[in-house]
């Protein structure tokens, strides 16, 4: 679990830093929305799992990335990008360093269209991506010690500085394989 904390602890460092207002970080205390009230991505082909945080709506995207035939690129088969609800819900891409040292993620084929997704902000925890009954791909992580389908990593934040942004909680959202259940799980930074 201390690698869970340590990936998102990385992730949110890196997210705060494109937040785009340092003075909704000083005024977060004024109105805090819980997750479950941000905006939930819809219409996105390929929804793999996206990332919110305080303090405002901006999402990171994680979806299949397909090439022009519709298959899987095998190279890199997540791709990410912001849909910036501040600014209308517009759609932009990563930039270089977002992608290189923030957001982006590195895969290795396992086989069986099966891949080990590693974030490249912490490389620790290992995130699977591959194929259910159905053969729609899923991105699978451990949430309180039970397989899940991850579909949202959220960040509540109070305040910090650029380098170090006051981490409350990390909750992490999916869907347990076994039940078919929501899982949440909320893990406070030590």
């Amino acid at each position: 679990m201390k690698n869970a904390v340590s990936i998102v602890l990385a992730i949110s460092l890196l997210l705060c830093s494109y937040s785009g207002s340092q003075s909704a970080v000083k005024n977060s205390k004024a109105s805090v929305a819980e997750p479950d009230e941000f905006p939930v991505p819809k219409n996105i082909p390929g929804l793999l799992f996206y990332i919110q945080r305080d303090p405002n709506a901006n999402t990171i995207i994680y979806h299949l990335n397909l090439d022009e035939q519709g298959q899987l690129s095998r190279k890199n088969p997540v791709d990410a990008f912001w849909i910036r609800y501040t600014d209308g819900g517009e759609r932009r891409d990563l930039n270089y360093l977002q992608r290189k040292f923030a957001y982006g993620i590195n895969s290795k084929p396992l086989g069986n269209a099966t891949y080990e997704l590693r974030s490249v902000a912490y490389s620790k925890m290992p995130l699977y991506l591959r194929k259910d009954s159905k053969n729609e791909y899923h991105v699978y992580a451990n949430i309180n010690k039970k397989e899940c389908i991850l579909s949202r990593v959220f960040i509540r934040i109070d305040g910090g500085t650029f380098w170090s942004p006051n981490v409350l909680y990390i909750e992490l959202k999916g869907t347990e394989t076994a039940t078919g259940k929501t899982v949440t799980q909320r893990i406070k930074p030590v």
